[in-house]
C-alpha cells in the first residue's frame, strides 16, 4: 500500500472530519472511499463516451424501427 502526503485546506477537512464521523469511519477511510468514488466516475465517463463513439444513430433508429409498436406493460408508464 502507497502512502501519500495531501495537503487539504482547513474548512474542506473541518468538513471532512465531521461527515467521516458521522459515517463512523475514519479519516483515511473516508478519503480512500472518496477517490474510489472519483475514480469510479471518471472510468464509467470513459466507457460511456467510448461506446458513444462506437454507436451509429442509423443502427439505433433501425432497431427502434423494428421493436413492436404496442403500450407499455404495467408499471412501465410514463407518469
Amino acid at each position: 500500500m502507497a502512502n501519500y502526503a495531501l495537503r487539504v485546506p482547513e474548512s474542506l477537512f473541518a468538513y471532512a472530519r465531521k461527515v467521516a464521523e458521522e459515517e463512523n469511519v475514519s479519516m483515511n477511510q473516508f478519503f480512500v472511499t472518496a477517490i474510489a468514488e472519483k475514480v469510479s466516475a471518471l472510468k464509467t465517463e470513459a466507457y460511456f463516451r467510448e461506446r458513444r463513439e462506437r454507436g451509429d444513430p442509423a443502427d439505433f433508429e433501425a432497431w427502434l424501427a423494428a421493436s413492436p409498436d404496442r403500450e407499455p406493460e404495467a408499471g412501465d408508464e410514463l407518469p
